[in-house]
């Protein structure tokens, strides 16, 4: 991995919900590729993953499709992470020269994601094995075999890890301040809220260099429909909360932030990508 990805990690369960610690919570509530409807919205394309992994080309809309409901809100943007990947992979020592992103290694990424998302309850070393034998079923035109694939498949799966943490210590710090926020409606709740929050948090690890202004705003809000879930806020109301999580990043992601400590801003900055 670059040195972009070096991060400071605090402890954290990300197998439980941020808020009411249920343990096992997944982020879409039906997995896709590890349960009855993700089996069946992959089956729909060809394999359990897609045909050469859910990011690439239609097959998005296999991993949007599988995502129904409240799971939209918390799932992890699949376009975005497309062009993230395309961008970073570059920087990676186990990339072949030779090799093609869109063909062989965003396959392997997509898989990875897509992996990670559809079964939290277990670790790296404990699916692997697994992994590697779904993956000639999901590789599609990919050449890559299995030990050249593994690296982007665990980059792909560490990212994703790492989102939703960036995901928990963002629902726990606006648990708390969301009560004192000068845009929140008087009858709503946190969870109305909470979309928008993690919209912000994840907006704000793919445009890291930019600042918020009215050109991101309307980015932003061209995709807040896909985002929303279940939540009854517009864009216009839920607009003020996707910029304040956005723009106060550093108040919820450094390493060492837990909800006791109301928005510690530590040295060590989380970071996800």
């Amino acid at each position: 991995m670059s040195r972009k990805d070096d991060i400071q990690d605090g402890g954290r369960d990300l197998n439980r919900d941020p808020i009411s610690k249920t343990p096992g919570a997944h982020p879409v509530g039906v997995g896709v590729g590890g349960t009855a409807g993700g089996v069946a919205a992959g089956a729909a394309a060809g394999t359990v993953f897609g045909p050469v992994g859910t990011l690439i080309g239609a097959a998005i809309g296999v991993i949007a499709g599988a995502a129904v409901g409240k799971g939209v809100a918390e799932r992890i943007d699949p376009t975005g992470e497309t062009e993230y990947w395309r961008d970073a992979h570059r920087e990676r020592d186990y990339v072949k020269t030779d090799h093609d992103y869109d063909r062989d290694y965003a396959p392997a990424y997509g898989f990875g994601l897509q992996a990670r998302e559809a079964d939290r309850t277990r670790d790296w070393g404990e699916s692997e094995a697994s992994l590697r034998k779904e993956w000639e079923s999901a590789r599609g035109e990919s050449r890559l075999a299995w030990e050249d694939a593994q690296p982007a498949v665990r980059d792909a799966w560490d990212r994703t890890d790492r989102t939703y943490d960036l995901y928990e210590r963002s629902d726990a710090y606006y648990a708390d301040a969301f009560e004192s926020a000068p845009y929140r409606d008087a009858d709503a709740d946190y969870t109305q809220y909470q979309p928008a929050y993690r919209y912000g948090a994840y907006a704000r690890t793919r445009h890291a260099d930019r600042a918020w202004d009215d050109s991101l705003a309307a980015e932003l809000e061209s995709d807040w429909a896909n985002r929303r879930g279940d939540s009854p806020l517009d864009w216009d109301r839920a607009k003020a909360a996707v910029q304040d999580a956005y723009v106060s990043h550093d108040r919820y992601s450094g390493g060492s932030y837990i909800r006791e400590n109301s928005g510690r801003d530590d040295t060590d900055k989380f970071r996800v990508g």
